[in-house]
């Protein structure tokens, strides 16, 4: 009799559990401003969908360029879903707002913390070469060197691996922090022109 109930009640969690999820998709599907992701979150706050949606409302708050709200955003995504795939993309994001800031010690920080924590993650590579041209920009020329020497080395096979390694013989050729042309990350990445009065980050790559 108890295990009949446990599985009714089963039954009827997954059947609830279903039918907000779809309807959670449902209104993330017609959702196109920030308000629109709000409620999402508001109203089916534990959903994949509302997940999803926390990722959207900081993208369209870096669109309006209020990189902090985007990254208080990104912040509470991270706090609810630390173990969402898309983890290590929220943090590049949240590094990009800061170069936008003109925090470029801070993005490069967590740069750094990206690529020590998630060596596995597929924005490891990323997290080490984009902190190449503020390396630059700190005349840390032999230090952006050696981080392109490890994009080669620890992730051949990755499309970074080829733009470190362009980076590098710049390095080597000139011998100064002089920029290269770089390649264009996925628009959730790049960097969006400063904010009025904020320090000019280095040229975002083109990747």
């Amino acid at each position: 009799m108890i295990a009949l109930l446990a599985i009714v009640g089963f039954g009827v969690y997954r059947f609830y559990s279903d039918h907000r999820n779809s309807a959670a998709s449902a209104l993330l599907g017609n959702a196109r401003k920030t308000e629109d992701y709000q409620q999402v979150i508001a109203r089916y706050p534990n959903t994949p969908a509302g997940a999803d949606a926390y990722l959207l409302l900081a993208q369209a708050q870096r669109d309006e360029k209020k990189f902090a709200d985007a990254n208080a955003t990104l912040e509470v995504f991270i706090d609810k879903n630390p173990d969402h795939q898309l983890v290590t993309t929220a943090q590049m994001a949240m590094a990009a707002n800061l170069e936008s800031m003109g925090k470029n010690d801070e993005a490069l920080s967590m740069y750094q913390r990206i690529a020590a924590s998630y060596p596995k993650s597929f924005n490891a590579p990323l997290a080490l070469f984009s902190q190449v041209h503020i390396l630059k920009m700190k005349n840390q020329t032999e230090e952006a060197r050696r981080v392109c020497e490890k994009v080669m080395t620890e992730y051949r096979d990755s499309f970074w691996a080829g733009e470190a390694a362009r980076e590098l013989r710049v390095l080597k050729s000139t011998g100064s922090s002089a920029p290269a042309a770089r390649s264009t990350i996925p628009p959730f990445l790049a960097a969006p022109s400063p904010m009025p009065g904020a320090p000019m980050p280095s040229p975002s790559p083109r990747r």
